[in-house]
């Protein structure tokens, strides 16, 4: 499993195209939550281009069924704020050593310099009902930060039936619309960032922080 602080990740070059920021809720079919609200709405907000392909992958769903996007942008203050609280709490548990911490760190919480979201390159989001009602995933969106590691990853084992199947239908829908996971979240989705183009061949990435 390649991780983001992978010297990989950091080695792709970017090109950015340009692309400005869309709001999410100008496509009614896609719900927008509220819970990682920032002062400024950043939240609310992806490139063009993903919201395009979001919006096209949302016609994929069958009836009855919406996406629910939890965060978009991100600024990279607020990414660094987000790495260095997790990089301290796996220090309390007893990892020192600054690289090991930052690779354990990296599984849930990028290195700001190759952020997918700080690029408005990535999407967590989630499937709902008719309802709003939120389908089972087997885990809750940010399930790491409530000590629920074990069933963050996209193909954690352990899930019911109904789990893997909702899991299997988002990544099929996101896949197909060109969007790439980061394996060990199963709600995290990106297209045009650093991790996108390393996994799809790309020759750079072309959103860069925004």
């Amino acid at each position: 499993m390649i991780l983001l602080s992978d010297p990989q990740v950091v080695g792709i070059p970017v090109q950015d195209c340009g692309e400005p920021l869309a709001e999410i809720a100008s496509v009614p079919a896609i719900a927008l939550d509220s819970r990682e609200r920032d002062e400024d709405g950043a939240y609310g907000r992806v490139r063009t281009g993903v919201l395009e392909r979001l919006s096209s992958a949302s016609e994929r769903l069958p009836n009855g069924v919406r996406f629910l996007v939890i965060e978009g942008h991100r600024s990279s203050t607020e990414q660094a704020r987000r790495f260095a609280l997790y990089e301290d709490r796996i220090r309390r548990s007893g990892i020192t050593d600054p690289v090991d911490l930052r690779r354990r760190a990296s599984a849930f919480v990028s290195p700001v310099e190759v952020a997918p979201h700080c690029a408005g390159a990535a999407l967590d989001l989630t499937l709902i009902d008719a309802d709003g009602v939120e389908l089972d995933m087997g885990g809750a969106v940010n399930g790491h930060r409530t000590g629920d590691e074990k069933y963050c990853p996209l193909d954690a084992p352990g899930l019911s039936d109904r789990a893997r199947r909702n899991r299997d239908l988002l990544a099929r829908t996101m896949g197909d619309a060109g969007f790439v996971n980061y394996p060990t979240e199963w709600w995290h989705w990106s297209y045009g960032d650093r991790y996108w183009a390393l996994v799809t061949k790309a020759d750079s990435a072309i959103y860069g922080p925004a």
